[in-house]
């Protein structure tokens, strides 16, 4: 088995540390990401899905515990340089965006990530033809409006271009935070079904927070149920395969289906 991209160990992470109410919100977590996953991540308001992610992003320090990219430490790294190798998209369309701008220079602002920037108008040109292939795979009109300040669009465009922007340098780690949770049913399933098709085939390494058990069922070769700060359940493909709604709906009956 290859060694794992990131590796969570022990971690804890304390509130009001020192006072009588003091908790941990991340309670002695171990946890591994392998090449390839695609982990989908469900659990109730309050579980630890947000905290595992602000985490692995480096918005949240650890009170103790330790975290490693490649076998290296990284505890202290800052959120700037893991975005590096790290992606992510937030539940929020508005999120991730820059509302003046086209989606084109959105594009190449994302694909100059970590470069010299500068949006030359011959570069901007010189892309326009990858960005309209890039943005047709959306199945939404996205490839239609190139040139259409990003404030314009739909909800669901904008979030399909966060999207494309969080995986067009192909990241080693891409968090995906609900990010279908703010769409309409249709616009979600669409979105969904795209940013599978984009995992699998560019064989991106992904954790998915979703509240909707057919989704975490359906998607990704690993699902992880978390509670009260801790991984409660980490299951493997072969174990993901023989769930269904009703054996989740058992451990824990409100997570919206």
């Amino acid at each position: 088995m290859s060694e794992p991209i990131f590796e969570i160990k022990d971690a804890v992470v304390k509130v009001n540390a020192g006072t009588p109410e003091e908790i941990n919100i991340m309670d002695h977590v171990n946890f591994k990401i392998n090449p390839g996953d695609f982990i989908t991540i469900l659990g109730t308001n309050g579980a630890g899905k947000s905290t595992l992610f602000n985490i692995i992003g480096g918005d949240l320090h650890l009170s103790s515990g330790q975290i490693l990219l490649h076998g290296k430490d990284i505890t202290n790294m800052s959120v700037e340089k893991r975005t590096r190798f790290l992606s992510r998209v937030f539940q929020d369309p508005k999120m991730g965006t820059a509302p003046r701008m086209t989606v084109a220079e959105n594009l190449l602002l994302s694909k100059k990530r970590g470069q010299h920037r500068g949006l030359g108008t011959r570069k901007l040109k010189q892309n326009m033809a990858e960005f309209h292939k890039l943005t047709q795979t959306m199945n939404n009109g996205l490839d239609e409006r190139l040139d259409t300040p990003t404030g314009d669009l739909s909800g669901g465009q904008r979030q399909a271009l966060s999207f494309l922007m969080a995986t067009i340098k192909r990241p080693e780690i891409l968090l995906l935070d609900e990010h279908t949770a703010a769409l309409d049913p249709q616009t979600s399933a669409d979105l969904m079904r795209a940013t599978n098709e984009r995992i699998t085939e560019d064989k991106l390494t992904c954790l998915m927070i979703t509240h909707h058990l057919e989704d975490a069922l359906k998607y990704g070769n690993r699902l992880v149920v978390l509670e009260h700060g801790k991984i409660k359940y980490d299951f493997s493909a072969e174990e993901k395969s023989n769930l269904t709604k009703e054996k989740m709906l058992t451990f824990f009956g409100d997570i919206d289906g």
